[in-house]
């Protein structure tokens, strides 16, 4: 038995083995017991041992490597959002929003100049609420609902995640996913669990599975999800309702981050009646991501909740911010910037699909910054192949929670090119799809590992 190896339940081994590795006693590539071993040694059940091992795998802690046993996991790189760092590549992977599209926060700033924010004050500007209160209202059913202010989306996510849950607890997440929820939940502590999402958004039946499986929270997006674009249909809102009736105390995160550029309406699945609920909507894909202002409309008990994880006493700066954001969104002049920014984007992401199809692979654009595309084969060796073609592209892979086979997806960041290199993308993409697959063996020499 690995020394000092403790714990009857399988959250106590997991703690007990992550403290290992926090005193250096257990270092990256050490082995652990097998699981056998492991539950004979502490005298309890197999899926106790299991349990453990499998949390710690989900929080990246240790990796199972079938015959080989279970070993403590090497530092990775993480995939994020943004710019690739160091690259002469022409980088198609951000999802980033267009710079240029973004209205200029000059005029506004002329506006906010007012006295400071002192202590007990309230979170949310006056002003900020008076706009944002009937944006939000609209699209609940719910008639109990508060708002307040965080520091963007993800610190939202975060703080609504820990007011409400407790370490180990298990968090949904559509699968695949936004790397910002991936990271939220995963350093939170949390167990994420995988809800499929297709065409028409977070699936039923894996919505069902992940209660099953204890979720506690759920975390989603109602429409122009990241990566697929992916938006929900009315019939597909109404079964997710549905379902979440039967469990009304389940807090109901909805990211819907696209918001003021989305094409497509706003449906959401939180009933009238449900009891723990946030909308989250940040400014940040048509303001400018360092605006960092997220306004949460929430269930009056989560609101209070949410609020007394903010500190009052440092929140005048942002008090600055909200005020800005504030003076652009009721600019007309600024508002038909964005309006024309989503139209663009929406446009750009239709073109680029169109030219792929063309070239016999079948794209639909849905709805974001960003278009997901399906390929016929696996989505990193086509990277590779877009990189010596000049191209930096983001694979599926780095999105998928539940990934038992390799990607066939690749996300495109598009709406900055012209028409000549769109064109010039789409044919590089079809290439790189025909390259790879004329280096994959054939159904005769398939071997169980091919790399993907």
């Amino acid at each position: 038995m690995t020394p000092a190896i403790t714990g009857r339940t399988a959250s106590e081994i997991a703690d007990s083995i992550r403290a290992l590795v926090e005193r250096g006693t257990l270092a990256p590539g050490d082995a652990l017991p097998p699981v056998r071993t492991l539950a004979v040694d502490l005298g309890v059940n197999r899926n106790t041992a299991v349990a453990a091992y499998r949390h710690l795998a989900t929080t990246g802690l240790v990796e199972a490597r079938g015959r080989a046993g279970t070993v403590i996991a090497r530092p990775r790189a993480v995939a994020m959002e943004g710019f690739a760092a160091d690259t002469v590549l022409r980088d198609v992977g951000s999802g980033n929003p267009d710079a240029q599209l973004i209205p200029s926060p000059a005029r506004a700033l002329q506006t906010i100049a007012s006295r400071p924010v002192l202590y007990g004050e309230p979170v949310i500007d006056p002003a900020l609420a008076a706009w944002a209160d009937p944006w939000m209202r609209a699209d609940l059913a719910p008639a109990q609902v508060r708002l307040t202010i965080t520091s963007g989306a993800a610190d939202a996510t975060e703080r609504l995640l820990a007011q409400s849950l407790q370490r180990d607890d298990v968090v949904a997440l559509e699968d695949p996913c936004f790397l910002a929820s991936i990271h939220t939940v995963r350093i939170g502590g949390y167990r994420p669990v995988a809800v499929p999402v297709d065409a028409e958004g977070m699936t039923v039946a894996g919505l069902r599975t992940a209660i099953a499986e204890g979720a506690r929270a759920i975390v989603y997006t109602p429409r122009a999800q990241n990566p697929t674009g992916a938006s929900l249909s009315a019939d597909r809102a109404a079964q997710l309702r549905a379902v979440l009736g039967e469990h009304p105390y389940l807090l109901v995160i909805e990211d819907d981050h696209f918001s003021l550029l989305s094409q497509r309406p706003y449906l959401s699945i939180i009933g009238a009646d449900h009891r723990r609920f946030a909308v989250v909507r940040s400014v940040s894909k048509f303001l400018g991501p360092d605006m960092g202002v997220a306004v949460v409309a929430s269930d009056p008990d989560t609101a209070q909740r949410l609020a007394m994880r903010l500190t009052p006493g440092t929140t005048w700066v942002r008090h600055l911010l909200q005020r800005l954001a504030c003076a652009q969104l009721a600019d007309p002049e600024a508002t038909a910037r964005i309006a024309a920014a989503g139209r663009h984007y929406a446009a750009r992401n239709a073109r680029f699909a169109e030219l792929l199809t063309r070239h016999g692979l079948p794209t639909h654009a849905g709805d974001g910054l960003s278009v997901w595309v399906a390929l016929p084969v696996p989505a990193r060796p086509v990277c590779e192949q877009l990189m010596r073609r000049g191209w930096l592209a983001r694979p599926g892979d780095e999105f998928e929670l539940d990934a038992a086979e390799p990607s066939t997806h690749v996300r495109f960041t598009v709406h900055e090119l012209d028409d000549a290199d769109l064109d010039a993308l789409a044919g590089d993409v079809a290439a790189s799809v025909a390259a790879v697959r004329a280096q994959s063996p054939g159904p005769d020499e398939h071997p169980a590992g091919r790399m993907g």
